[in-house]
């Protein structure tokens, strides 16, 4: 499978008031989380919460920012997330993608909606009744 890019919308969603940031994500469903360059938490005023540390593929380890909170949007879904400052991209990880119901099509190379549920996120929830 080759490499997948979306677009997308992000957001300060603790200040509504900010102008949004349209980019091009690379989707990675082997990340976890939402990464976005530096430049990008500082046009969206974001705040950081904490510092992480991050494994990264040659086996480094560097410690980065965590900021929040995120409003990331696509195929009219959307969720609320944190976000790692690194890189020089935005990155789409599993955890957005789970969170909007949204899949990678293999052959398309495309982000879409969960086929199962198209016209609206679907969580699963598990517990006692």
């Amino acid at each position: 499978m080759g490499l997948v890019r979306t677009a997308l919308r992000l957001a300060n969603f603790a200040r509504p008031e900010l102008d949004e940031v349209d980019a091009t994500a690379l989707v990675d469903t082997g990340a976890l989380h939402l990464y976005i360059p530096k430049h990008v938490a500082l046009q969206l005023g974001l705040r950081t919460v904490e510092q992480r540390e991050v494994r990264l593929a040659d086996g480094g380890m560097q410690v980065v920012d965590y900021v929040a909170a995120v409003q990331v949007s696509l195929l009219g879904r959307s969720c609320v997330t944190g976000a790692l400052v690194l890189g020089d991209e935005v990155l789409l990880g599993a955890i957005p993608l789970e969170d909007m119901d949204l899949l990678v099509h293999p052959s398309s190379l495309r982000v879409i909606k969960n086929p199962e549920n198209p016209n609206i996120a679907v969580s699963t929830a598990k517990g006692l009744r």
